[in-house]
């Protein structure tokens, strides 16, 4: 007998055997009203039936996820605890929430939607059969991919959202009492970035900031096959400074819904954070694959068997005199059957069917728009225009320009605020447009891109800066996991605008190391979606910021806006007091399209391929090779993601050389993309690369040793050039 059938058989067993109203003892009834009784246990079975429908799918060969909420139908109770309009990022057993919210609102088929995505169907309405998630924008369910803790600091941006987007007098996107729920199972608490999580929503609380989410814990005692020290949770979450613990069996109907809303009521009221533990159980294993018999005694599979949430109910609804034994399993055979029914409606569904269709929502680019957006202003620039600045002081007059044209945008991160950032980037912009716009926030990456997710999420335009590349790196999910996937597992129907600055790259001098001076890109290039800028000039540095904030209000663009430090203060290129790394602050209405490279001088013999502290690098070596009777043009890429494939393979075919200098490492870094963009677009001329060491930068002079040089350039120039006879490919 499968799992599915032995669930089966149990339930009709023991409910044949429950007495009626009138012989009843135990727990009175009447706890819950009639018809939130009767919804949450309706709830229950179409999540209980689609598991085990999902099942039977994957046996017809058209079933692809098996993930189920058997044990954790009592989050059925927390739905109905809550609003319809209160955003959910729900843990993946959460079939009955879904089911429960889906009978809030009204409209929506609940088992269709779940069956749908089991069988990657294209009608499935959050995805679109790219994956099985939870999500509906009519039911302000917010999808979720990977619910390993990794949604939580999104959670706690949306909530951080609501209030800031008042004080502002901006739109959000949930009404100004919401309550954003977030659920995760045991084995999650565990993860650093839940434990970040719950820590920055209790540091914002600790300082009287309004952060109305409420974190809930399944707690089914088991993470796949490793068991959770008993107690543990509580232990570790329930007596935790400003987080208010509530607790119950979430296997019992009624204590899980008075618990629900006790914590909703607390949120809501106080707008502080709470932590909600319900006590589960988990039938049919982790997955459909699972076998709970290798690791799991069969006493304990018995002991949950009595613990089962539907049959918890079902002694409710019949001890109240709601339904009789005969109903209970009435309702349940008639959900069963409809159930069965969408299934088989599901196994005709139709696939995606082409890669273009697949990725159609990762990055839409709707240019002429972004342009026009980009070109509008609210406010006068801050800065004379034409005046020589450098691209320190050009991203700080665009920080202002923006802030003054967007009031919904946001400028946070690090040391941002009253220090005005590490290099001054930021200097005084908190004194011109307030704390609530211009603000530090902790030193948490993770906490920092969250926040900036939910704020995206919920109608703010944040712009949020990570101290230095390197400390990136232990975030680099909520950009990869989060970021990049909303509008992809969503069609487009949530989006997460945002712009992270991050100051990076090598070259910095009296300030260095492997920490400051970070070479390190290959993780952001493989982020299907993610927009990499990368300018190396004052006047590029204030377009390009330009476009990324539109590119975010237009299309929910996400941005990685790399910031060369060794350039920000940079004044001269040939030699001292030549001021010609200086140049004029561009009018507002100036932009750089996405994906659209620069081209320095004419040359016919050689191009030169390069971005970030590349550039002056290579206008240097240009020159001396030109003295030398080589005739040089250099190509800025300027976008390192999309790449500039039309501008690089003009450009290329010019001279039939072509030369990437490339300061990150060999191995992983963006001198592998240039090449294979060209080769794969049919040029057929002589390519050679010069990148830095696959090492991390050491400190002080060493620097250099790892490092792309001057000298590499002009070496490798020269044997490219004595390789013989070119073609322009």
């Amino acid at each position: 007998m499968s799992a599915v059938e032995d669930l089966d058989r149990h339930f009709r067993e023991v409910v044949a055997g429950l007495r009626s109203a009138e012989a009843a003892t135990g727990r009175p009834g009447g706890v819950l009203a009639p018809r939130t009784a009767l919804d949450l246990f309706d709830a229950q079975l179409e999540s209980r039936h689609t598991d085990a429908a999902a099942r039977w799918m994957q046996q017809q060969g058209r079933g692809y996820y098996t993930i189920g909420s058997s044990g954790h139908e009592g989050n059925a109770a927390l739905a109905l605890a809550l609003r319809p309009t209160d955003p959910a990022l729900l843990h993946y057993r959460s079939g009955a929430f879904y089911c429960a919210r889906a009978r809030q609102a009204g409209g929506v088929d609940a088992v269709r939607d779940m069956l749908l995505g089991v069988a990657a169907g294209a009608e499935e309405p959050i995805a679109g059969g790219r994956h099985k998630v939870y999500g509906r924008h009519e039911l302000a369910v917010i999808p979720q991919t990977s619910t390993i803790a990794s949604h939580l600091p999104r959670a706690v941006g949306v909530a951080w959202s609501i209030a800031r987007a008042k004080r502002l007098g901006t739109e959000c996107a949930w009404p100004g009492d919401a309550v954003v729920c977030c659920s995760f199972g045991d084995a999650s608490v565990n993860h650093s970035t839940a434990a970040g999580a719950i820590n920055s929503a209790c540091h914002a609380a600790y300082q009287g900031l309004p952060m109305p989410v409420l974190f809930v814990c399944e707690d089914n005692g088991l993470g796949i096959s490793v068991p959770t020290p008993p107690d543990w949770v509580r232990r570790a979450y329930g007596a935790r400074p400003g987080l208010a613990y509530f607790a119950a069996d979430g296997c019992d109907p009624s204590a899980a819904f008075d618990a629900a809303c006790e914590a909703a009521a607390h949120v809501r009221k106080h707008r502080q954070p709470a932590f909600l533990h319900l006590s589960m159980v988990r039938f049919l294993g982790h997955a459909g694959s699972d076998a709970e018999a290798a690791y799991r005694a069969p006493s304990e599979v018995a002991a949950d068997l009595r613990r089962d949430p539907l049959l918890a109910t079902a002694r409710l609804l019949t001890s109240a005199g709601i339904l009789t034994p005969q109903q209970v399993l009435d309702r349940y055979d008639e959900v069963g059957g409809r159930v069965l029914a969408v299934a088989k409606q599901a196994l005709d569904s139709e696939p995606l069917t082409t890669a273009t269709q697949i990725a159609a929502p990762i990055a839409p680019r709707r240019p002429d728009l972004v342009a026009a957006a980009a070109r509008r202003t609210s406010e006068p620039p801050t800065a004379p225009l034409g005046e020589p600045v450098t691209i320190a002081q050009a991203i700080t007059h665009t920080l202002a320009d923006l802030l003054g044209s967007h009031p919904e945008m946001v400028v946070f991160g690090e040391d941002v605020g009253r220090k005005g950032g590490v290099y001054g980037l930021t200097r005084g912009l908190q004194r011109r447009f307030g704390t609530a716009r211009v603000f530090d926030t902790l030193l948490d990456e993770q906490a920092i891109l969250g926040l900036a997710l939910g704020a995206g999420l919920s109608g703010l335009l944040p712009v949020a800066e990570i101290q230095y590349l390197a400390y990136l790196h232990n975030a680099e999910d909520q950009l990869r996991g989060e970021a990049a996937t909303l509008q992809f597992f969503s069609q487009g129907q949530y989006s997460n605008p945002l712009v992270v600055r991050i100051a990076g790259y090598g070259y910095q001098r009296g300030f260095g190391g492997h920490f400051h001076n970070d070479n390190a890109l290959g993780a952001l290039r493989d982020i299907p979606g993610l927009v990499i800028a990368s300018p190396s000039r004052p006047d590029d540095a204030a377009a390009m910021l330009r476009t990324c904030v539109a590119a975010a209000k237009v299309d929910g663009t996400v941005s990685a806006f790399l910031e060369p430090i060794a350039l920000y203060h940079t004044r001269d290129l040939h030699k001292e007091q030549d001021n010609a790394w200086l140049a004029p602050y561009p009018p507002p209405a100036e932009h750089v399209p996405i994906g659209r490279a620069r081209a320095y001088g004419t040359g016919t013999d050689l191009t030169l391929v390069t971005f970030g502290n590349g550039l002056p690098i290579a206008l240097r070596a240009a020159r001396r090779l030109e003295q030398q009777g080589i005739s040089c043009r250099v190509l800025d890429l300027r976008w390192l993601a999309p790449l500039p494939v039309d501008d690089l393979l003009r450009e290329a075919r010019a001279t039939g050389r072509v030369l990437v200098v490339d300061e990150t490492r060999r191995t992983g870094g963006v001198s592998e993309g240039v090449v294979t963009a060209l080769v794969d677009a049919g040029f057929t001329g002589a390519i050679r690369r010069v990148a830095s060491v696959d090492s991390f930068i050491p400190l002080g002079r060493a620097a250099q040793l790892v490092l792309v040089s001057e000298a590499d350039v002009e070496r490798a120039a020269g044997e490219l050039l004595s390789e013989g006879p070119r073609t322009r490919g």
